[in-house]
């Protein structure tokens, strides 16, 4: 099928070839992952660099059944081979500068995006463990009756309010750190026995 791309821009002007090379890397990601639903490319160079166009930060949001995939990319220093790899796709799609840097910034987080899904395709097939014993994350979204939570390898993981242990889901704040029992739903991985980190104070406790 075909993947439905989202691409946004900040503080940047959109680009007609910028766009076709997100595109093509994109419809790759479903070779890794046939279940993919959709993919959201954020592109923003930072107010603070702005004048230097060489600082990119690109955000790639996958959504899979049962939770979302968030790849954050802040690119650093290129090597080499990756700098040949930068400069085939400049000329492929007659990019000049500063977009051969943010070509890197975006090959990187595709990259970075190809891995994630490998490895959660994995876990679906229960190839590995979901996490190690005992897997933490902090609260990245909060609605009336469930919420995500996010890992440290940027998976968000869906939970019910009825999964959050005494009762304290209508205390929870985006950012609560939490430990959490992750099981195989009928549409994906979700969370139960949500407790909260520690002594972790609650809004309202």
């Amino acid at each position: 099928m075909v993947l439905p791309v989202q691409i946004s821009f900040r503080n940047l002007e959109a680009s007609a070839d910028l766009e076709e090379l997100i595109r093509n890397e994109a419809a790759g990601l479903e070779t890794f992952y046939d279940r993919l639903m959709s993919c959201h490319v954020m592109v923003e160079v930072p107010h603070e660099h702005h004048r230097h166009g060489q600082h990119f930060h690109v955000r790639i949001d996958l959504i899979v059944p049962g939770g979302e995939l968030v790849v954050r990319n802040e690119p650093s220093l290129r090597s080499a081979e990756r700098e040949l790899d930068v400069e085939e796709n400049v000329k492929r799609f007659e990019l000049q500068e500063p977009h051969k840097h943010l070509v890197a910034a975006i090959s990187d987080a595709f990259d970075t995006a190809r891995r994630r899904l490998q490895d959660y395709a994995r876990r679906q097939r229960g190839a590995v463990k979901f996490h190690e014993p005992s897997p933490h994350g902090r609260v990245s979204a909060l609605f009336p009756d469930y919420g995500f939570i996010e890992t440290p390898d940027g998976i968000e993981i869906y939970f019910h309010r009825n999964s959050v242990l005494s009762e304290d889901f209508d205390r929870l704040e985006v950012g609560t750190e939490v430990h959490f029992v992750e099981e195989q739903g009928d549409e994906g991985p979700q969370a139960s026995a949500v407790k909260v980190v520690g002594a972790q104070r609650l809004a309202g406790s």
